[in-house]
């Protein structure tokens, strides 16, 4: 009889679940449903052996922190090209007439700006959650995604495939967002930036308990399955409806450009209505078998593209400015703004840039100003109404002495930016330093972000990256938020660090101009931190990658004896200061210079790095006529492609690049494909690839939609 009543109650959940969430037409109150929910949780705490992974207690989310491991697609997550253009947007939906003989019926859809997810389900219940990741693999999030009420736990309905995949997007919606923030304006935290960066933020929490609080939402646009019984996209989203699905009920069928054009501009305005964020139109080829005939690119489906919508413009008043300095001593102005609604998010505050930025504008305090937000994390001021200043305004003097420490600023020839010259005296340089040297692909040190840090420092227990391998637990665990088990793990993670190859030492002193690259040939070519340190300006620019600026900052640092005894002090704690010799698989690319740029599908960008390294190559950071390669993914900037073209350097696809290695030749054998019309670096229309996804073709794997 327990076991019976359990069932009913998971069943009840489910349904009140769904006609709360998804059909908007709940049948009992809230205290009703919390009064089944209770019965349901203390059944399942005293019979544990009837536990299920898919009860609707679930949304409640669980305290036990897990690891995210990685999971492979097994359809894989391709990206759309991007256009803001509608002339651009024209020429896709030619194409497809010319290349289809016919006036195909594409489907239009809102684009929501979230973040992508994979859905499983086995036997009509969910299986599995999983991150876009890098197109190819993906976090697994199903604990925290199961706590997020528009996911369908089990299916109803009929016909639902066995096992199959469906793709959409998780949103936080606005009203989540601004209760977010208010708490966390509350606690005295830093707000956050936008819906989007929240929402994947959530996502990737720890605790599912506070997953479920964030009140996340998930909305359905694409399936993936082997042998789908659907003729057409908007069959397969009915479908998926009848199942459970949150599916959009504003996607639309449009036979013309006339009626494809007239979506897009009511949805340019009504999305300001919308609860939650969107920022362009999805416009999809709707019948599946057209889609198969237009097929792919090699990143990219040449049945859909994703149309944006130009970044919100919005008038408000500027504040005041305030100073913000970085670990470099760099100077960046930020405008105070009368709180603004713009693109879903209240806008308190924008970026200035540099003094030059604010004399073409003629920026001052009181002006209204125009505030645009186009992906920016921090919205930026594009303009001044001028017919608003107010009668008794005055220019804008910029500071002379550093907002932090008082020292007078100074600017460098050449660039734009004014800089505090306190290296050893100013907090914030200091502290950034030391988030610089912990960060993930300098020392990765886990567990010491920038509140942590700045708590070290403010206590008198770090005052640069050195002190760092002095901690002990017992004087982190006494400090706010830590104790100690986290003080552990911190002084375990430090003591890691040690293990980190030298070119990411090198890297993580933060010398300026330093990147990641330049550190990398540095110690390839130098050897040891001694040899860097006592090498003269003429010997440095004898390494790949460094010039004469690069190495009289290098020259500068190693000169200053503050930073000689941290380096010193680092020593003694045991990090390497001398590089690995490092097996060389082949010599195929001995001699050859390569620029790796885009998004790619198989690899990461260090990963090709790797491999061109392994196989004789040299990698370099930009376009010149030193290069003889340019391996080009998606996302790539249009300049570098522009300028690679001019100057007559090859162009190598991913694939391409494999062939090359795996047939083992010499570099300078042509490349296997060299028509380059349909490079995915000439995406039709231009663009950078949009987050949404497509369900992407397999080999031997059946239709994909």
């Amino acid at each position: 009889m327990v076991r019976q009543r359990i069932e009913e109650l998971r069943r009840a959940l489910e349904r009140h679940n769904r006609l709360y969430y998804i059909d908007n037409a709940p049948e009992i109150s809230d205290f009703e449903f919390d009064a089944l929910m209770r019965e349901l949780l203390e059944l399942e705490a005293a019979h544990p052996e009837w536990a299920d992974p898919n009860s609707p207690s679930v949304r409640v989310g669980s305290d036990l922190t897990a690891e995210f491991r990685t999971v492979r697609h097994h359809f894989p997550m391709l990206s759309l090209g991007n256009t803001y253009s509608l002339g651009e947007l024209h020429d896709f939906l030619d194409r497809i007439r010319r290349e289809t003989g016919r006036e195909a019926e594409v489907a239009c859809e809102l684009k929501f700006d979230g973040t992508a997810i994979s859905l499983t389900y086995e036997h009509g219940s969910l299986l599995r959650a999983v991150t876009r990741g890098d197109g190819t693999e993906g976090d697994d999030v199903t604990a925290n995604v199961r706590t997020i009420r528009t996911v369908p736990l089990r299916l109803q309905g009929e016909g639902w495939p066995d096992y199959f995949e469906i793709r959409g997007e998780i949103l936080m919606p606005y009203a989540s967002f601004d209760r977010l923030n208010a708490e966390r304006e509350a606690a005295g935290e830093p707000l956050l930036a936008n819906p989007r960066n929240a929402a994947a933020g959530t996502l990737k929490q720890q605790s599912s308990a506070v997953v479920a609080r964030r009140g996340l939402d998930c909305t359905l646009y694409q399936i993936a399955g082997d042998e789908l019984p659907f003729r057409s996209h908007s069959e397969a989203l009915a479908a998926a409806r009848s199942w459970g699905f949150k599916v959009s009920d504003k996607m639309r069928i449009c036979r013309t450009t006339e009626e494809v054009d007239a979506f897009i501009a009511h949805w340019d305005t009504a999305r300001r209505e919308l609860p939650f964020p969107t920022d362009g139109v999805v416009v999809k080829v709707d019948d599946f078998a057209l889609r198969r005939q237009l097929g792919f690119t090699a990143k990219a489906p040449k049945w859909a593209v994703a149309y944006k919508f130009k970044a919100e413009q919005a008038l408000t008043r500027l504040q005041s400015i305030d100073f913000q300095v970085g670990r470099t001593g760099a100077v960046t102005p930020v405008a105070n703004l009368e709180p603004v609604l713009l693109a879903g998010t209240t806008v308190r505050r924008a970026t200035l840039h540099n003094a030059e930025q604010m004399a073409q504008l003629d920026i001052r305090p009181g002006d209204c100003v125009y505030v645009e937000k186009g992906g920016e994390i921090i919205p930026k001021i594009t303009g001044v109404e001028l017919a608003a200043r107010p009668a008794d305004s005055r220019p804008f003097v910029y500071i002379d002495r550093c907002p932090e420490c008082g020292t007078p600023l100074v600017r460098y020839e050449g660039e734009a930016k004014h800089y505090c010259p306190n290296q050893g005296g100013c907090r914030p340089q200091i502290i950034g330093r030391i988030l610089h040297f912990i960060r993930r692909k300098a020392l990765d040190i886990e567990g010491l972000g920038e509140e942590t840090v700045e708590l070290l420092y403010d206590n008198g227990l770090v005052a640069n990256a050195s002190d760092l391998y002095d901690l002990r637990p017992e004087q982190l665990a006494p400090l706010p938020r830590l104790g100690e088990k986290s003080a552990e793990n911190i002084v375990r993670s430090i003591g890691r660090s040690t293990e980190a190859p030298f070119h990411r030492v090198l890297f993580g002193l933060g010398i300026r101009f330093v990147g990641e690259t330049t550190a990398k040939y540095l110690a390839a070519h130098f050897r040891t931190l001694d040899a860097v340190m006592a090498a003269s300006r003429e010997e440095l620019v004898e390494a790949d990658e460094v010039g004469e600026k690069i190495a009289d900052a290098i020259v500068d640092y190693f000169a200053d004896a503050g930073n000689r005894r941290i380096v010193e002090r680092l020593r003694t704690a045991g990090l390497r200061f001398e590089a690995e010799a490092r097996e060389q698989a082949s010599d195929a690319l001995a001699g050859k210079s390569f620029v790796i740029s885009g998004k790619f599908l198989n690899h990461s960008r260090d990963e090709l790095k790797e491999l061109i390294e392994r196989h004789g190559g040299r990698n370099l950071a930009a376009v010149s006529g030193n290069v003889d390669f340019l391996v080009a993914g998606d996302n790539m900037g249009p300049a570098k492609l522009k300028k690679a073209e001019k100057l007559g350097i090859r162009i190598l696809t991913e694939e391409e690049f494999a062939a090359l290695l795996d047939r083992g030749t010499r570099a300078d054998a042509p490349p296997a494909a060299a028509d380059r019309t349909a490079h995915p670096a000439h995406p039709a229309p231009s663009g950078k690839p949009s987050e949404e996804t497509a369900a992407g073709e397999a080999p031997r794997q059946g239709e994909l939609f």
